[in-house]
C-alpha cells in the first residue's frame, strides 16, 4: 500500500510539473526558454508538494465522510441555486434589473453560504443520513454486528476499561456527546458525590480514548427537546441501530425497551456473571444421580444447562438428590464436566485424583477460583 501511494504521488507530481511547463512555454513570452521552463517547474513543484501536504493532513478522514461531504455540497449546491432563481425572479418581477449590479456577486456568497451550511447541516445529521428515496428505506442485505451506546452507568464502571481492552469490542464502542456535557456539567457541581462520579467516568473516557485499537467515536446527534438522558440515548440507540452498555440493572427495564423500541441493553453485570465459573473448590452442590458411570461406584448427573457431574461414590443412589463436594472441572470437545465426591464417603477422596489423571494423563487440571 505505501509503495504504491509513493507512485500515485510520484505520478501527479509529474504530471503537475509537465502540464505547467507547457503552459509556461506557450503562453509566456519567449516560447521554449530555460527561463520558462524553470518556472514551470517551480509552479507544478510547489502545487504538487501542496496536494501532497493537503493529502497528508487529511489521511484521517475516511470514505465516508468524504462521502458526506459530497453529499452536503450537492445540497448546498441546490439550496443555492433555489435561493438564486428566486431572488432572479423577484427582481424581474420588480423590474429592478438595472440597479441590481451587484446581483453577480450576490449570487456568489448565496453559493459560497449555501454549500457552507450544506456541508456542516449533512455532517452534523450524518447518522440521519441514509440512501433513501421517498417511503423507501435501503438497508444492506447482511446485518453488521450493532454498534454499542454507553450510558452513564458504564462509564462508572472500571471493569469498561478491562472489556474493551480484551478486543471484543473494537469498532463497536460509540459515546454521545450529549453524555459528556452531562459529565462535565456534574464536574462542576457543588455536591461533591456528583463532582466524584464525573470525575472518575472522565477517567474511564480518557483511558478508552487512549487505547487505539478500540476505535471510540463520538455521536454528535443530540435532541434539545428531550431533557431525559435515558430517554435521548435510548432514542439515539434505535436512530442509530445500536444497542446500549450499561451496567445499572435497574434504570431501564430491557424487557420494555425490547419491546417497544427494539433495542437490547447489553449489561456488564450480567456478562460478569455468566462467565464465572460453575462451582470453587470447597463447595458443594445438590445433584440427582441418574445413570451410573464407568467406573466402579460412580453415579453421573446433569446440571440445568446440561453440564455433566460425575460424581464417585453416587452410583448407589440413582434416582435420588445427593449433596457431592465438587473436586475439580475437565473441559473436552463435548463440553464440560464437573467430578465430585459424594459427601460422607471419604475413601473416594483419594481415588479422584487417580481417576481424573487417568482418563486423560497427558494434562493436567485446576480447580478455578473466582
Amino acid at each position: 500500500m505505501n509503495t504504491t501511494t509513493t507512485y500515485v504521488r510520484l505520478f501527479f507530481v509529474l504530471i503537475s510539473v509537465l502540464f505547467f511547463c507547457a503552459y509556461t512555454t506557450t503562453a509566456f513570452p519567449g516560447g521554449f526558454t530555460p527561463a520558462n521552463l524553470g518556472i514551470g517547474v517551480a509552479i507544478g513543484g510547489v502545487l504538487a508538494a501542496l496536494l501532497i501536504g493537503m493529502e497528508r493532513s487529511i489521511k484521517k478522514i475516511g470514505l465516508r465522510h468524504f462521502n458526506i461531504v459530497m453529499i452536503g455540497l450537492l445540497f448546498g449546491y441546490l439550496m443555492g441555486q433555489a435561493i438564486n432563481l428566486i431572488l432572479g425572479a423577484i427582481l424581474d418581477l420588480g423590474q429592478l434589473g438595472e440597479t441590481a449590479a451587484g446581483f453577480g456577486l450576490l449570487k456568489v456568497a448565496v453559493y459560497l453560504f449555501s454549500c457552507y451550511f450544506g456541508v456542516m447541516i449533512t455532517l452534523r445529521s450524518s447518522e440521519e443520513l441514509h440512501l433513501s428515496i421517498p417511503f423507501i428505506k435501503f438497508q444492506p442485505a447482511v446485518q453488521k454486528k450493532r454498534d454499542l451506546l454507553v450510558d452513564s452507568s458504564a462509564v462508572l464502571d472500571t471493569r469498561l476499561i478491562d472489556l474493551a481492552g480484551s478486543g471484543l469490542l473494537d469498532n463497536q464502542v460509540m459515546i454521545p456527546r450529549f453524555l459528556l456535557k452531562e459529565l462535565y456539567a456534574h464536574l462542576e457541581s457543588v455536591d461533591d458525590t456528583y463532582k466524584g462520579k464525573a470525575r472518575r467516568a472522565l477517567d474511564v473516557i480518557k483511558k478508552l480514548e487512549g487505547m487505539h485499537t478500540l476505535g471510540l467515536r463520538y455521536v454528535e446527534t443530540d435532541f434539545p427537546e428531550i431533557q431525559d438522558i435515558e430517554t435521548k440515548l435510548v432514542r439515539l440507540a434505535r436512530l442509530t441501530n445500536s444497542n446500549i452498555l450499561t451496567a445499572d440493572q435497574n434504570r431501564i427495564k430491557q424487557s420494555t425497551i425490547e419491546s417497544s423500541e427494539g433495542v437490547k441493553m447489553i449489561n456488564i453485570n450480567a456478562l460478569a456473571n455468566s462467565l464465572k465459573p460453575l462451582t470453587a473448590p470447597g463447595e458443594h452442590l445438590e445433584i440427582k444421580i441418574q445413570r451410573s458411570g464407568k467406573e466402579r461406584g460412580q453415579g453421573v448427573g446433569y446440571l440445568e444447562d446440561g453440564t455433566m457431574v460425575v460424581v464417585n461414590g453416587g452410583g448407589r443412589f440413582i434416582g435420588k438428590t445427593i449433596k457431592a463436594h465438587f473436586v475439580s472441572l475437565k473441559h473436552t470437545s463435548s463440553g464440560r464436566m464437573i467430578f465430585c465426591n459424594a459427601c460422607g464417603d471419604e475413601e473416594y477422596e483419594e481415588e479422584d485424583e487417580e481417576l481424573v489423571h487417568a482418563t486423560n494423563p497427558t494434562r493436567s487440571y485446576f480447580a478455578l477460583d473466582r
